[in-house]
């Protein structure tokens, strides 16, 4: 696989207890079972034409700045998830890309089941599927249990938690933590017919992490295949100079996926580069920023036409601030001259009707 370090840097230059599976027989793994293997070529196309064409966005309720917001039962905002998943719904999109975050699981870990449980069936009475995400290594490297923090005005994503972040490196017990946390997660999931697929590290080596993410991207492989579940594995390639995580990734992965911010020459380079080194199915985990010429008009399009999944960032604009771009801040709050992520208004007004007609199009939605 070296091909794909040289291929990347050249070709992209300028890239359990609740009962979830609708009615269908609860099953558990022996989580230390020995790791399976990487799923056939063949397994991993065949799984894919099940879903047909994958489209949506990263998803969290306007009302929560971060995963902690979202996940705590005391902000767990049901009406809100319920209201903005039915806006997705009517412009056509099946399926949305959610975080998930050890902390809230480790403060009340069946009542934490529990609410993803409950995301799963609200979700699912809209028609999406749902994609999780379960480390990350973006934004801020530190989180505490309880009331989160107001957000910055006019900065993007002020409130985003990495996961497990620099705790990690400071803790020697949090491995243990995070390896039951992993386990019981997909162990309780494992068969959910809902999942589309277990996304197990957003952007290793991002905020200067570099290959100081890798040992963990080698557990949490190592953890998920011990389950077994029956949705694929993944961790997404998403910057060309991590040349030694992005082959690890992709050697490791069930189902290749990726992300790319750039203009269609770009994005077409970033398709046609991960197709050289990967069979595989195809899923795009995070595009579309209007200032950078990555947009609904000109990169759905192509991921449609190239049967790729399609997840944007951003579907309601609200406490993440990510209609603000991440290299132009407005800390007086005002309102951005072009928003960078998101569809929705936190009203329900859309933010430009074209966009929304370009989706519904692509979507086959009157």
């Amino acid at each position: 696989m070296k091909k794909l370090s040289n291929y990347l840097a050249a070709a992209v230059l300028g890239l359990g207890l609740y009962s979830c599976t609708q009615g269908e027989k609860k099953t558990t793994a022996d989580v230390n079972a020995a790791p399976r293997e990487i799923w056939s070529v063949e397994k991993a196309n065949d799984w894919y034409k099940q879903w047909g064409w994958l489209r949506g966005s990263d998803f969290i309720p306007s009302t929560a700045i971060n995963q902690l917001e979202m996940w705590q039962e005391d902000t767990f905002d049901t009406a809100t998830i319920n209201r903005e998943l039915g806006w997705a719904e009517k412009i056509g999109m099946n399926s949305m890309r959610v975080y998930l975050h050890h902390k809230a699981w480790q403060q009340d870990p069946e009542g934490f089941k529990g609410r993803v449980g409950k995301y799963l069936d609200i979700a699912d009475s809209h028609k999406i599927s749902t994609l999780f995400v379960i480390f990350d290594d973006c934004w801020n490297p530190t989180y505490k249990i309880g009331k989160q923090p107001e957000p910055k005005p006019g900065i993007h994503n002020s409130g985003w938690l990495r996961d497990p972040g620099d705790l990690l490196h400071q803790d020697s017990t949090l491995t243990d933590t995070l390896e039951t946390y992993v386990k019981d997660i997909l162990n309780t999931f494992r068969d959910d017919k809902r999942i589309v697929l277990w996304d197990l590290y957003n952007e290793p080596g991002n905020s200067g992490y570099g290959n100081k993410s890798m040992p963990l991207v080698q557990k949490v492989f190592t953890w998920a295949r011990q389950v077994n579940p029956s949705q694929p594995l993944s961790i997404g390639v998403w910057k060309k100079d991590l040349t030694e995580l992005n082959k690890y990734q992709v050697e490791n992965s069930d189902v290749t996926t990726y992300h790319n911010y750039g203009d269609p020459a770009d994005h077409k380079k970033w398709i046609d580069s991960l197709r050289s080194v990967s069979k595989r199915p195809l899923i795009c985990t995070e595009y579309m920023a209007r200032s950078r010429n990555s947009l609904f008009s000109n990169i759905m399009p192509i991921l449609k036409a190239e049967n790729i999944g399609a997840y944007n960032w951003g579907l309601v604009a609200g406490k993440t601030n990510t209609k603000y771009a991440w290299d132009t801040p407005l800390p007086d709050g005002s309102e951005p001259k072009l928003w960078f992520h998101d569809i929705f208004r936190p009203d329900g007004s859309v933010y430009r009707q074209a966009e929304v007609d370009s989706i519904k199009m692509l979507t086959g939605v009157k």
